[in-house]
């Protein structure tokens, strides 16, 4: 079964491949970005939405990492800090039990 499905793997992310490879091949005419004052940047089409997807993905990991910070500081904090005792273990502790 694992042999199926490692081959079944390699068969979606050859299809994947092929799939960006032909869009890649299709989309080599030349494409123009204009920016502000004027300024434009020429480039085939393919390179213009690769620049668009990786700076996308550069957004959203810049975005993140203000919560990453401060989940891995609350981590930090919670780890260093001793535990407090439950709502049990007090109870039990204030009636000498």
């Amino acid at each position: 079964m694992k042999q199926f499905l490692k081959l079944l793997q390699w068969t979606l992310n050859a299809a994947v491949f092929f799939t960006l490879f032909a869009f890649a091949l299709n989309n080599q005419h030349e494409a123009k970005v204009y920016f502000f004052f004027g300024t434009q940047w020429r480039s085939p089409m393919v390179l213009i939405v690769l620049a668009a997807f990786a700076l996308g993905m550069v957004v959203g990991v810049l975005g993140m990492v203000p919560r990453w910070w401060r989940q891995r500081q609350e981590a930090k904090s919670a780890q260093n800090s001793p535990t407090a005792p439950s709502s049990t273990e007090q109870t039990e502790a204030s009636n000498g039990t």
